[in-house]
């Protein structure tokens, strides 16, 4: 059975489909006047520009988990999310190319074992298997 996972593309700069934005133009983001600022669900009470986007409490929990850890200050629990964030957008981008080789839109296993097996940074994850 092939597992998926759902990726937004969007295009990097302004295209020429897209006319309301012009060459030059910088994306603004965060608030801008007459926004509306209402937020629901969960995340309501967090800010728009959080540095970290996974949740800082349960990576501190994990890290804790490791026996080998006692103690673990905010910024390291930080810098392990960062990196995080960072290793799964860089294999997901990587994996993003084969689901469009195959004409596709949507993430599935063999689009990241195929990332996996093709980039020699990922070589440490050769071998896992999640079923």
């Amino acid at each position: 059975m092939a597992e998926s996972v759902a990726v937004s593309v969007a295009p990097l700069g302004p295209t020429e489909s897209d006319p309301e934005r012009c060459e030059g133009e910088e994306e603004v983001r965060g608030n801008e006047a007459g926004e509306n600022n209402q937020q629901t669900g969960p995340v309501a009470g967090a800010p728009q520009n959080r540095l970290a986007k996974l949740p800082l409490s349960r990576i501190k929990a994990l890290m804790k988990a490791d026996p080998d850890v006692s103690l673990a200050s905010q910024e390291s629990v930080f810098i392990i999310a960062k990196a995080t964030e960072l290793f799964v957008e860089m294999i997901a981008k990587d994996a993003l190319v084969y689901a469009q080789q195959g004409k596709r839109k949507t993430l599935q296993r063999k689009d990241l074992d195929n990332a996996i097996e093709a980039i020699d940074e990922f070589a440490f994850l050769e071998g896992r298997s999640c079923k």
